[in-house]
């Protein structure tokens, strides 16, 4: 990964305590993972950013080999990979993801 990108992914997590790589947006989430990601966000009352991959394919390929982690959506929490919405799902369950907020 190169660095100007490399940095543009640190600078957008870095921008919110809560951040949500997704596809598509909030308020139309272009993919169930995403949609799900979105509704656990919004049932715990989070104030988050999200960031569209389909608006830049540099980001949609770097921040998969950025956080190693092979798909999208991939929240970020201070900076620190989360994981993805089957991951947020079971932490929401546990009531985890919300003592993380």
């Amino acid at each position: 990964m190169n660095e100007d990108l490399k940095k543009k992914i640190e600078d957008i997590i870095a921008q919110d305590k809560v951040v949500l790589f997704m596809k598509g947006t909030p308020q139309f989430p272009q993919c169930g993972f995403s949609a799900r990601a979105v509704a656990i966000l919004n049932e715990l009352g989070a104030s988050f950013a999200s960031f569209n991959v389909f608006d830049d394919e540099n980001v949609r390929q770097g921040i998969k080999e950025f956080s190693n982690w092979p798909t999208i959506p991939q929240l970020y929490i201070d900076k620190k990979l989360i994981g993805g919405s089957d991951i947020m799902l079971e932490m929401y369950e546990t009531g985890e993801f919300k003592e993380l907020l």
